[in-house]
């Protein structure tokens, strides 16, 4: 039974009820060695017993068409949930259930298509590969067989006569041959091979023209030496392969150097709060984190690192990995994964490996998160690139059929080099390398998106909603009194204690006033979002939030935000927040109001209003009281009635508004907001340059219509000589990769002009 799917230029048949079975037989037996648990274990970067993910090294990812085919593995398999691949670092990253599909299974279905995998066995890493020096010998070889064969050629180039030349013509002849074969079957055989896997599952891929180019040019010759009608074309057959080889490895070398993965150095400040040998707690940022350290886990918190649980209870919640909600209890002793989240207060663990960024960054960038997030850019991309391979695969048809019947010797060049030179590379690579680099240098600035559409995203939003305590107030300059019945050791031991639980700005804030006291191990702890938070411990019970959460009915008005505490259900007091807005806040609402419609939504009370009203432009729109259900219906009412909303929080009581929105930043005041609801985070200190990100976003766009335009005038240029018959396929060669990497430079060069604008 066939699955049927077409994108682009490509169609494919795949039997799944004989994938990954009737793979053929020589690569039945080749990877034996993933049956061996140890070694899988290596290899996986997680595995619960039900759901594995790897991440492999795939050399021959080279254009869009792969790209596609590897993100859709899920098609040729149902236990494959998903696949990202990551182009500059020719990677691959699935998702599998493990019930019925093995790691084992996976490569031998990406070997069947034409993608077998790279992998160590030296070190089980795919991040550590040996230099792959193949190519550089095709090249050579290529280049060595070329070189001799031109030379050879000159006398029939020159149309040189003389009895010495034509009597050892035969023998010139011959040589080229003799030349041509390493090439044909050496130096070529990655196209062959990836024509010929491609086409056994039904998938036509670029190289499929280029090997049948080859093969026809190679056997035409080879007929005429043999029969001693002419020369043939091996000097345009070692011609082709040596450029077609000479330009993937300078594509090679442009995207290594042009590398936009984010250095985890400069990756955005996750804090987490490590507890040193005297008990003392610190924060650090996770890349600090080295293996023995012992770190505290708050409610949820994302566990950064492999770790062993050794005191608290935890309930982790991994779908953050998997996309699959439901959470597991683990005990004392049982080992955690990086990227579950902990849902039942606080829990302390023993640190197994250091954290690698990439890998967080490839958690943030999931797409179980961003299933009901507009594409709309990409969808585009995707839209010109397929009506562009096909306008290009009609044109070398009908071309190649006119020139049978005119002049059949140039049909075969004509088709061959009208495919070549109008690869739709070049428009895939626009926008991915364009973001990218914006990726890179928005990182540098500490303003760090989750993927490219983010980019996208923003420059299209035409209102902003701002939360208020934590995003447009600086918590680090909070002063906090208490009004109040003095607590005793034991209630403020148990107030501490509790607070330890919680990620909320008003949370750690009042945590750090607290003087020292014994943190004691909670009996129950349950947080309410919006409202505020409750634990027990012994026959102690506390409440920490808002009035009426606590049984506090007879408040008074406040201009400022306060935090109720009732202890045994008697109310004892509560702690008042003196704010202190963000340096730069007046300036930066004057610079946004001129294009965006700008909205405060606070959960606090209204007593700030006046403030407020004095620092931000008159048409800024003020809402308190705000529960997060209220933030969110709000954002949804206006997005109904067309608006693009980015909304901007603290990533925790506003993950509901923060994944409605458009686009959702958290602002990191070295807190852990690593939260799959929002889209960005920008570190705090950068907030008053918030106008120059979405005006840089803007830019990016613009600069992708620009490498479109370029593309499509340098595609229609070459195929008009392709199509007339002006155009050999070695030149289509040359020009072939010369028009992706003028692309990629053109890009690059752009978003640098426009980073070191930002700065």
């Amino acid at each position: 039974m066939y699955e049927i799917f077409s994108e682009n230029n490509l169609t494919c048949y795949y039997d799944l009820q004989q994938a990954p079975g009737a793979t053929p037989k020589e690569i039945e037996g080749k990877y034996n060695f993933l049956d061996n648990s140890k070694i899988v274990e290596n290899l996986l970067e997680f595995n619960d017993g039900r759901t594995q993910i790897v991440t492999l090294y795939i050399p021959h990812i080279h254009c869009s068409s792969c790209i596609w085919i590897l993100e859709n593995l899920n098609k040729l398999h149902p236990s494959i949930i998903s696949s990202i691949v990551n182009f500059g670092k020719k990677t691959v990253r699935v998702n599998y259930h493990t019930e019925h599909f093995s790691l084992k299974d996976l490569v031998k279905l990406l070997s069947s298509i034409g993608y077998e995998p790279f992998i160590s066995l030296d070190d089980y890493s795919v991040g550590k590969k040996n230099v792959d020096r193949s190519l550089i010998y095709k090249l050579g070889v290529a280049g060595f067989a070329f070189g001799n064969i031109m030379f050879l050629s000159f006398p029939e180039y020159f149309q040189v006569s003389g009895f010495w030349i034509e009597k050892y013509a035969p023998v010139f002849r011959w040589l080229m041959f003799a030349f041509s074969l390493p090439v044909f079957f050496y130096s070529a055989q990655d196209y062959f091979i990836s024509a010929y896997k491609g086409l056994r599952s039904k998938i036509l891929n670029i190289d499929v023209p280029i090997a049948l180019g080859a093969a026809v040019l190679f056997i035409r010759s080879t007929a005429e030496i043999v029969l001693d009608i002419g020369t043939g074309f091996f000097d345009s057959l070692s011609g082709l392969i040596f450029f077609l080889l000479l330009g993937k490895f300078f594509q090679q070398k442009t995207y290594s150097f042009l590398s936009f993965e984010r250095d985890y150095k400069s990756y955005f400040p996750i804090g987490i709060t490590k507890i040193d040998s005297d008990n003392s707690e610190s924060s650090i940022q996770v890349y600090d984190i080295k293996k023995g350290d012992r770190l505290l886990i708050r409610n949820e918190e994302l566990i950064p690192v492999d770790c062993i649980l050794i005191k608290g209870k935890a309930r982790i919640d991994y779908s953050f990995v998997t996309g699959e909600s439901e959470a597991v209890s683990k005990q004392s002793g049982d080992k955690l994964f990086a990227g579950g989240k902990q849902l039942n207060g606080s829990i302390e663990v023993d640190v197994l490996k250091t954290v690698e960024q990439s890998y967080l960054t490839q958690l943030w960038s999931n797409d179980v998160f961003s299933k009901n997030k507009e594409d709309g850019f990409t969808t585009l991309t995707n839209a010109i690139s397929k009506r562009f391979t096909y306008a290009v695969l009609s044109i070398a048809l009908i071309a190649t059929t006119y020139w049978m019947f005119v002049d059949s010797s140039k049909a075969l060049n004509v088709f061959t080099a009208v495919l070549i030179i109008a690869c739709p590379c070049a428009i895939a690579l626009a926008a991915p390398f364009t973001f990218g680099n914006m990726l890179r240098i928005f990182g540098k600035l500490k303003f760090y998106a989750k993927n490219a559409s983010v980019v996208e995203q923003l420059a299209g939003i035409d209102t902003i909603i701002f939360d208020k305590t934590g995003t447009i107030t600086a918590n680090k300059e909070t002063s906090i009194t208490y009004d109040g019945v003095e607590l005793s050791g034991d209630e403020e031991s148990l107030l501490k204690s509790t607070l330890r639980n919680s990620n909320h700005p008003l949370s750690r804030s009042l945590y750090s006033l607290l003087n020292e006291n014994d943190i004691v191990t909670l009996d129950a702890y349950e947080e309410h979002i919006g409202k505020g938070i409750e634990a027990k411990h012994d026959q102690d019970s506390i409440k920490i939030g808002s009035a009426p959460f606590v049984g506090y009915t007879s408040e008074t008005a406040t201009l400022n935000t306060a935090v109720h505490i009732s202890t045994n259900n008697t109310y004892k007091g509560r702690f008042t927040f003196y704010n202190k807005y963000r340096k730069g806040l007046s300036k930066l609402f004057n610079k946004l109001k001129k294009d965006y419609d700008l909205v405060i939504l606070s959960g606090d009370n209204s007593g700030e209003q006046e403030n407020l009203t004095k620092l931000l432009p008159a048409k800024t729109k003020l809402f308190f009281n705000q529960k997060p259900e209220d933030k969110l219906e709000y954002i949804k009412h206006h997005q109904n009635s067309g608006a693009k909303v980015l909304m901007i929080g603290d990533g925790l009581n506003d993950a509901g508004a923060l994944a409605q929105s458009n686009v959702g930043i958290a602002v990191s005041e070295n807190v852990n907001v690593f939260s799959p609801a929002c889209d960005a985070i920008m570190d705090a200190a950068k907030f008053n340059q918030l106008y120059h990100f979405i005006k840089a976003s803007k830019s990016a766009i613009k600069i992708i219509k620009w490498s479109f335009l370029l593309s499509l005038i340098y595609n229609s240029v070459g195929l008009y000589f392709a199509v007339t018959g002006q155009l050999a396929p070695v030149i289509a060669a040359i020009l072939m990769p010369l028009s992706s990497i003028s692309i990629v430079v053109f890009t690059t060069i752009c978003t640098n002009v426009l980073g070191r604008q930002l700065k």
